[in-house]
């Protein structure tokens, strides 16, 4: 009975859908496209795919590593329970194309004795990378901005020599649009202008998980910090959280969404109520508790609730894989966390727009409503 006086109205049924709908789409679009920034923003973190960071404490982001004095490596190497370590150079670096033209890229340089954290190639061997002038290039939504280069494509940078040996995939593309080139730490700290330090960070591999406490430990007597690959990517998501207008801007946004929503489905399920009432009185009058009343009137609200949350996250997934196609840097990713902070978000809605009604219907009085 409570679904077919809520379907009986089809323009009030449709017009708490598309409004709820509407809401949801947002919540999970806005939310969406912050995680899918956030990951990217952990793009080296998550490629590289060290167990833990050694770093100045000064770093929020993976962007902006601070050189680490020579010491640092050696000292990490001689902590108990440390396997292995190794420094990785991170910098930007200009290179002109063989059209002329420049391009800034991100430049990753790998422990020459291990390569450690070496993507994973599509073409040539890992192996050439020792070759004079020899560069890896990343095949993601940047790709492109090289000029679509092949194996044995040369250009210059900081008027060196450079030449394509292989092209490499990883899982994550980087944030601000940049390609990435990856070759040996000692070749990146000559071709490229740097400090008097040259590791961006000492990358650790740990015996055991057991030795990470005492390794932390060590390393923070150093003066330096010293981040497990999660705590690396929660630092930076929290620097682009808190510390950026960021975060600010999609929670305003997503409390938007969840207003426009909880306006529109409150509006519309009160008119549907007082349109309604003389039904409800009726049930009343023949002997319907409140309590059925009630649950009558939840049903309806959360029934239209999750419909209009499903067709929401639908759409939503829709858009996203349409522009992924059509925009190779867009970066929003839906994640279990969207999912259920828009779940939790329309329940809201449904409950606030049940309790408007039940209110009414609570109140109503058979005699008024057969008196009238």
């Amino acid at each position: 009975m409570a679904f077919k006086l809520l379907v009986n109205d089809k323009g009030k049924f449709f017009a708490l859908l598309i409004g709820i709908t509407f809401s949801v789409f947002l919540m999970v679009m806005m939310t969406s496209m912050f995680a899918g920034i956030l990951k990217r923003a952990s793009a080296t973190v998550l490629n590289v795919g060290a167990k833990v960071w050694v770093m100045d404490p000064a770093v929020n982001n993976v962007a902006s590593s601070i050189p680490l004095p020579d010491y640092v490596l050696d000292a990490a190497r001689s902590i108990q329970g440390v396997k292995y370590a190794v420094p990785l150079y991170s910098g930007a670096a200009l290179v002109k194309l063989r059209n002329g033209t420049y391009q800034a890229v991100t430049i990753l340089g790998l422990d020459d004795a291990s390569l450690f954290g070496r993507p994973e190639l599509l073409e040539g061997n890992i192996a050439d990378i020792y070759a004079e002038n020899a560069f890896v290039v990343v095949k993601d939504s940047e790709f492109s901005k090289l000029d679509n280069p092949k194996i044995g494509t040369e250009f210059e940078i900081n008027d060196h020599r450079g030449m394509i040996v292989g092209i490499a995939k990883v899982n994550t593309s980087g944030l601000f649009g940049i390609p990435t080139l990856y070759t040996t730490y000692n070749r990146a700290i000559t071709y490229i202008p740097s400090t008097r330090f040259t590791a961006g960070y000492v990358l650790v591999e740990p015996k055991t998980e057991a030795a990470l406490p005492f390794i932390k430990a060590e390393v923070t007597k150093l003066g330096y910090e010293a981040l497990t690959k999660d705590e690396f990517i929660k630092k930076i998501s929290d620097f682009y959280t808190y510390h950026t207008g960021l975060g600010t801007n999609v929670m305003l946004m997503t409390v938007i969404s969840f207003l426009v929503g909880l306006s529109i489905s409150g509006q519309t399920f009160y008119t549907f109520i007082l349109e309604n009432l003389e039904k409800f009185g009726a049930l009343k009058a023949i002997g319907a508790k409140g309590s059925e009343l009630i649950a009558m009137i939840l049903f309806q609200a959360v029934f239209t609730a999750l419909t209009a949350y499903g067709l929401g996250v639908g759409l939503a997934t829709l858009m996203i894989t349409v522009a992924r196609l059509r925009l190779p840097d867009y970066a929003a990713e839906i994640t279990y966390f969207n999912l259920g902070l828009a779940f939790v978000m329309v329940l809201v809605i449904a409950a606030i727009s049940s309790y408007i009604g039940i209110r009414k219907v609570i109140r109503i009085e058979p005699f008024d409503i057969f008196r009238g």
